[in-house]
């Protein structure tokens, strides 16, 4: 009697096992066959149950052996086997797209010209862009590293022109600089020696 009510209480937890991972495995396929609806879980969270109901069936070998459960496991097995590929395919195809991704844009950056000071100098001055292309043309060659004495940069402004409106190493610094000192004359270019004119 011991041995009938073991059997059946073992025989009751394998069944409940392959209901179990069957209802898990049906709902991971109607979510394969339909795209739109949202997925319950992650890809690797996938991918890992999957793994974890193989290692289930394989510490279990007595199910495949067993007359009861072994037709039901064999199917499982051959489900789980079937999802895990597919979730390690889709997995690939995804690592794959990163990769590429990536290095579509490290090529895209490698491509990329930095912007020249002339097309920096013409983005903050706006319609003045010719105006000031020729200034600092004159005053310093596009050099951003231009010095004459205390004067500086691509507009050679001079310590106190640079403590008021600001300086820096790079053309967009010393351009928005020369364009916030330019708009407070007026939009004159009387502040600097050569003139656009």
């Amino acid at each position: 009697m011991v041995n009938v009510l073991k059997a059946l209480r073992l025989g009751a937890l394998a069944l409940t096992v392959i209901v179990s991972t069957t209802l898990a495995s049906s709902s991971s396929a109607r979510s394969a066959e339909h795209p739109s609806a949202k997925p319950a879980q992650t890809l690797v969270q996938r991918i890992q149950r999957e793994r974890q109901a193989l290692a289930f069936f394989a510490k279990h070998q007595w199910l495949l052996s067993d007359p009861r459960f072994s037709a039901e496991a064999r199917r499982q097995i051959a489900l789980h086997r079937g999802n895990l590929a597919r979730a390690l395919a889709q997995q690939k195809v995804r690592t794959r797209a990163a990769v590429l991704k990536r290095k579509r844009l490290a090529r895209r950056l490698a491509v990329a010209k930095p912007e020249t000071p002339q097309h920096v100098i013409c983005r903050i001055f706006g319609s003045y862009c010719g105006e000031a292309l020729r200034v600092s043309q004159c005053e310093s060659g596009f050099d951003v590293n231009a010095r004459n004495g205390q004067y500086l940069g691509l507009f050679q402004m001079g310590t106190t022109e640079r403590r008021i409106f600001g300086h820096g190493a790079s053309a967009e610094e010393q351009a928005k600089a020369a364009h916030r000192y330019f708009v407070a004359a007026g939009r004159d270019w009387s502040p600097w020696s050569c003139k656009p004119w």
